[in-house]
């Protein structure tokens, strides 16, 4: 027998007709949420950052592309690493292809990393991705968004996920979104740590799978997508 309860198919409508009427509250309060995220209240970025493209040099308006809305990824790739995080790949994995539906509701999503932007381009050929990546070594980008730390901050604790950790790592992921209006670029939003598991979709459906996700031991089963048939 299954190490799980069994029953007839009337137990089982009547449970899932029980756990539909909470999916359906999660979706109202994800719904209230949404327009909640909306309306807060936007910081004018005031620094000029600078940033480095396979396309050449870009400031943080031009990262916009001609649209007024842009999604930064801070994806996991310090400068000394030889590829970047398994963890920020399968995200990129999902994201990556839909882009281009984003664009069509003016929204540019990008990835920024402080890795070299040779590394970048050499990492984003072998995972066959398309989306425009950008290397912020030139600039205090991603230490003033909260995801890369100094000798310093990993020693003495920083701030992450709005709430201060001790000894965080070199680097760590999150998403920050932008608005471009009237010439002035705003931060509207950015989220952290369990906050990007909307991007994650195949947790999603891993979470409607008989045994959901399935990491008692962790999540070390994440591997860059070449990397699972060696494994």
């Amino acid at each position: 027998m299954p190490d799980h309860p069994v029953g007839t198919y009337d137990a089982w409508l009547a449970a899932r007709r029980a756990l539909l009427a909470r999916e359906k509250e999660l979706t109202r309060l994800s719904d209230e949420i949404a327009a909640q995220r909306m309306a807060l209240p936007w910081v004018r970025v005031e620094k000029a950052y600078a940033f480095d493209t396979e396309d050449g040099p870009r400031t943080l308006p031009d990262l916009f592309d001609g649209r007024s809305q842009l999604l930064v990824y801070h994806f996991m790739f310090g400068p000394d690493w030889d590829a970047g995080c398994p963890s920020c790949s399968f995200a990129a994995d999902e994201f990556d292809r839909g882009i281009v539906h984003l664009e069509q509701r003016d929204v540019t999503m990008i990835c920024v990393s402080r890795a070299p932007v040779e590394k970048l381009a050499a990492y984003k050929r072998r995972m066959g991705w398309g989306f425009t990546w950008a290397s912020s070594l030139r600039s205090d980008f991603n230490f003033d968004f909260g995801v890369s730390f100094t000798e310093a901050q990993q020693r003495d604790g920083a701030e992450y996920n709005f709430r201060r950790v001790e000894h965080p790592p070199d680097e760590l992921p999150g998403l920050s979104g932008f608005i471009l209006d009237g010439g002035v670029v705003y931060r509207t939003y950015s989220a952290y740590a369990r906050g990007l598991d909307i991007i994650d979709n195949v947790y999603q459906l891993l979470d409607r799978a008989p045994k959901g996700r399935d990491e008692a031991d962790g999540d070390d089963w994440v591997r860059r997508r070449d990397e699972y048939a060696a494994r």
